[in-house]
């Protein structure tokens, strides 16, 4: 796994292209077409907090994990100005502690395919060990038919179904693009991926 420095780095140099600082418009659509009430949810690669703020305010009782401790550091700010309760710490996803009671529903904006490049098989099993039975995920990835240098790592429709589905049944697969983050100028072509624990 990438060592947590690598992390800290890029958000102490603020080299952030991935962060829009708004909550994700496919993690909104995905919440209200698929009804998905408030419960108890774990962002994964939380960055600065952003949607675990968005979530927190929609009634969910969040939990954020980032490998970058900078990261960490800026969420809980971020959660403080917008007065909301959300709980964060920085872990590596593949070796949580024991975050308690299993959570209901998972948000993963760009983790999943970032882990997989050096660990493709161990991402679905470390997630489905924080879940409740049959609870549901939020995965956005990037998608290979548009590889991009820079830009976002990219995953193919056939490993996303390899390397998930043991673990996970996959509700909806389809193509999206990422929200525009300040500065970069384009909208990467990516996958969401909902997926419900098996």
């Amino acid at each position: 796994m990438t060592e947590p420095s690598h992390w800290n780095d890029r958000y102490r140099d603020n080299n952030l292209p991935w962060d829009t600082g708004q909550p994700s418009s496919e993690l909104q659509r995905v919440l209200t077409q698929h009804a998905i009430k408030p419960c108890r949810a774990l962002e994964i690669g939380c960055g600065t907090g952003t949607n675990c703020v968005w979530l927190a305010q929609q009634g969910f009782d969040v939990t954020g994990v980032d490998l970058a401790p900078l990261a960490v550091e800026r969420a809980q700010q971020r959660a403080r100005a917008a007065e909301v309760k959300a709980h964060f710490l920085a872990a590596d996803v593949l070796r949580l502690p024991d975050l308690g009671a299993p959570f209901a529903f998972f948000f993963d904006r760009g983790c999943y395919h970032a882990v997989r490049r050096e660990a493709p098989r161990e991402y679905a099993p470390a997630v489905a060990r924080q879940l409740a039975p049959r609870a549901r995920g939020l995965i956005l990835a990037g998608n290979a038919r548009e590889p991009h240098e820079p830009g976002p790592p990219v995953v193919t429709e056939q490993q996303i179904r390899d390397e998930l589905g043991a673990e996970f049944q996959i509700l909806d697969l389809h193509e999206i693009r990422f929200d525009e983050a300040p500065g970069v100028g384009e909208r990467f072509l990516a996958w969401s991926c909902l997926v419900e624990k098996r």
